[in-house]
């Protein structure tokens, strides 16, 4: 046995309405179901085009953030405030690469710049020319290999380390002075949070 709804009764004062026929009927469903896919097809479509869109830039970050190696360009202002690595204005060759764990976050930076500039750049992290010791390679193996630095060039090369307390960065410097009056800095700036 089914249940039937109670129809409501038409005003006493209207004509009854004819039987419909079978043309409206179906032009009746035909709305129906539009207006159903529309209101459930449409937002479905859309949350689709969103999540497929969504995934797409999680794998474009993903490749971007996995890739290892320098990259061309300047460390952004704030990278550059807090590993403190102010780079001289006019310096070319340009690259950087930033690492970070739970322990230790690391800013790889290389620049070419002149001399003067080399000489701003020490005094402005709080060291000095008279501060870099010949032939030392102060930058670790390490640190090396991640960014493919290989110091094996005619040089002549030169170093420092320039250490601080926490939270303040420890700098890694190796200098390239094969170009007289242009010497190629190398910089791993650490810090541990």
């Amino acid at each position: 046995m089914t249940a039937s709804l109670p129809r409501q009764a038409s005003p006493p004062d209207e004509p009854p309405r004819p039987p419909e026929d079978r043309g409206h009927k179906i032009r009746r469903r035909a709305l129906t179901l539009l207006i159903i896919v529309l209101l459930i097809g449409v937002p479905a479509g859309y949350l689709m085009i969103s999540a497929n869109q969504s995934r797409n830039s999680g794998r474009d970050k993903e490749a971007k953030y996995s890739a290892t190696g320098l990259t061309p360009g300047w460390p952004s202002r704030v990278q550059r405030r807090l590993y403190q690595v102010p780079i001289p204005g006019y310096s070319a060759e340009v690259a950087y690469y930033e690492t970070n764990n739970w322990k230790t976050s690391r800013l790889y930076v290389q620049f070419l710049t002149s001399d003067e500039g080399l000489e701003k750049f020490l005094v402005t992290i709080g060291t000095s020319l008279d501060a870099l010791e010949k032939d030392d390679i102060v930058i670790s193996a390490r640190d090396r290999r991640v960014v493919g630095w290989e110091f094996t060039g005619p040089g002549p090369w030169s170093g420092l380390n320039h250490e601080r307390k926490n939270p303040t960065p420890t700098h890694h410097i190796v200098v390239d002075w094969a170009k007289p009056g242009h010497p190629m800095v190398y910089v791993v700036s650490r810090t541990t949070p």
